[in-house]
């Protein structure tokens, strides 16, 4: 895709098409709320996933996730140092300490929704609070520039320099996840443009009003580096340190930046 010609946009949608797409993102808002109250020591992510779904069908929408290019569940569940992808089975027991990152999606009407968010399963370290702290503020940051008239990659380049700023007003290392950032999305999960979490600013696509993408700093505590575990699907940080990801579906607006999956 030669996103570098000055001339291309990120698809627009309506007013009306938005509200669509919000009303799936408040499902899937919906079900990573009672995925963390479900979260306890000795709870397999399995009944997690099991959680979600059950909450995203009597929605009266269908999870996203399930059966996506094969996946096998309802949403990804990463525990430590699993950055994205964790796939939910009853061998992974949650404890007392567990950093825990829920990505979920919902289709309603053929719209849908997508949105991740990590948190601890009881008390988590001082360092590894920070470094989820810090994800959730680098999230809210980059996505201040999610409006018109701006690029693609003003958006990498928010994401980047609020990692920066992050490590400082928060007192922790932080590390940007090589490979791995968010997308377009709309009638399907992923779709054009790719959204690297770091860059230049000022290049690819342009933002219109009503232009919508899924925007996912994961940043860990020790390497950018990372590799997929035999079940094709599972990424972890190469030197086992901590992972954080936090999601949002945002629509550039002539208001601002519109979240369209609040919880």
């Amino acid at each position: 895709m030669a996103f570098h010609r000055r001339t291309k946009k990120i698809i627009a949608r309506t007013p009306g098409e938005l509200d669509a797409m919000q009303v799936a993102g408040e499902i899937v808002g919906a079900a990573l709320k009672a995925v963390r109250a479900a979260a306890a020591p000795g709870v397999t992510t399995l009944e997690l996933d099991q959680v979600a779904e059950d909450t995203i069908r009597q929605a009266g929408a269908y999870p996203t996730f399930k059966g996506y290019e094969g996946f096998p569940a309802s949403i990804c569940a990463s525990v430590n140092e699993v950055i994205v992808h964790g796939i939910p089975t009853v061998d992974v027991v949650l404890c007392d300490g567990d950093l825990v990152s829920i990505d979920c999606g919902a289709t309603l009407d053929g719209w849908v929704g997508d949105s991740a968010w990590s948190f601890g399963v009881g008390e988590l370290t001082p360092e590894a609070n920070a470094l989820n702290e810090a994800t959730e503020w680098v999230l809210h940051e980059g996505m201040k520039a999610m409006i018109p008239d701006n690029r693609l990659t003003d958006v990498s380049a928010a994401l980047e320099q609020a990692t920066y700023r992050a490590e400082e007003k928060f007192g922790v290392n932080l590390y940007i996840v090589d490979g791995y950032g968010g997308h377009g999305i709309g009638h399907e999960m992923h779709e054009e443009p790719y959204l690297s979490n770091e860059g230049k600013a000022g290049r690819g696509p342009l933002i219109q009003e009503g232009s919508v993408l899924a925007i996912e700093p994961m940043l860990t505590l020790g390497t950018e580096d990372n590799a997929v575990l035999e079940d094709d699907w599972t990424v972890v940080t190469l030197d086992g340190s901590l992972a954080s990801h936090w999601e949002h579906t945002v629509a550039a607006t002539a208001h601002g930046p519109r979240i369209l999956t609040r919880r």
